[in-house]
């Protein structure tokens, strides 16, 4: 899980490098090895794990993907979890709540983040998600490429 976790903590770096939010998500197949897709984000309502979803239910079967992991830096809002419940992604890793992620942005505007998190969504459903995170072991990582990007964004 950490070695996972650690390359979409990579793409969430090189999203911020291109003046993105920076935001990693990857999926991995059945095998919990092979890496399938990866994503960083691409702005407010195009989250990386989303766009990333919406890929792979274009190219893989909802039988596959039930056996498949999404991996993400951070915890996924209610429109990311929800697309993960619609596509049948059966696992979800996350290396920070959201709640520390709103530690992070603050009230800023191109993040206004929702306390619901995503254990909620899935509980509303009819699928059993499995979910791990947040993982302690990642926090300082992500938390340092977060660190003053919230601060520097000009609010389109």
């Amino acid at each position: 899980m950490i070695q996972h976790l650690q390359r979409a903590n990579q793409i969430a770096l090189r999203a911020r490098e291109f003046g993105h939010h920076p935001f990693g998500a990857l999926l991995v197949a059945p095998d919990h090895e092979t890496v399938l897709l990866e994503q960083g984000n691409v702005d407010t309502v195009n989250h990386a794990e989303a766009v990333l979803i919406r890929t792979a239910w274009l190219n893989f079967s909802p039988e596959y993907l039930w056996g498949c992991t999404l991996y993400t830096t951070a915890e996924p809002c209610a429109m990311c979890a929800g697309t993960q419940y619609w596509a049948n992604i059966g696992r979800l890793v996350y290396g920070i709540a959201e709640t520390r992620l709103l530690e992070l942005t603050g009230n800023d505007a191109q993040n206004p983040t929702l306390n619901l998190p995503c254990r909620e969504v899935f509980d509303r459903g009819q699928k059993p998600i499995k979910v791990w995170g947040p993982i302690p072991d990642m926090e300082e990582a992500i938390v340092a490429v977060h660190r003053d990007f919230w601060k520097t964004v000009e609010v389109v």
